[in-house]
């Protein structure tokens, strides 16, 4: 099963990896999927550095297509405010709806995902 990798994991695994223990299991069985929004949250830092090894590795990753369907975005931000969660951005919202087209889950340590999967718009976690 493939799992869509957030953003914050990368962050985790790149810096300490206290929270990200299952991502070397998911890169060993190449099992990792990211999307064009978390590559750009990620690349520019990386770019910064000069580390392209990095950038490479990053950029080869399998790639699911977005294709953001505001109508769905707008559902899924009711269905949170209406189970009283506040403040999920739209980035957030379009990795969750890009997991729940591609039938994948989430693995993040992000408290959004959390809220977003609680409010049952249809997401799925990778725990």
């Amino acid at each position: 099963m493939e799992v869509l990798v957030d953003t914050s994991i990368k962050i985790d695994y790149f810096r300490s990896g206290d929270k990200s223990d299952k991502l070397d299991i998911l890169i060993d069985e190449n099992l990792v999927v990211i999307n064009d929004l978390i590559l750009t949250e990620l690349l520019p830092l990386f770019i910064i550095r000069k580390e392209r090894k990095v950038v490479k590795l990053l950029k080869n990753i399998k790639n699911n297509t977005m294709h953001p369907d505001w109508d769905d975005i707008i559902d899924y931000q009711v269905s949170c405010l209406k189970s009283g969660t506040t403040g999920i951005g739209i980035p957030d919202l379009l990795i969750a709806q890009n997991s729940i087209q591609n039938n994948v889950p989430v693995y993040s340590i992000d408290k959004h995902f959390k809220f977003m999967y609680k409010a049952n718009i249809g997401i799925e976690l990778y725990v």
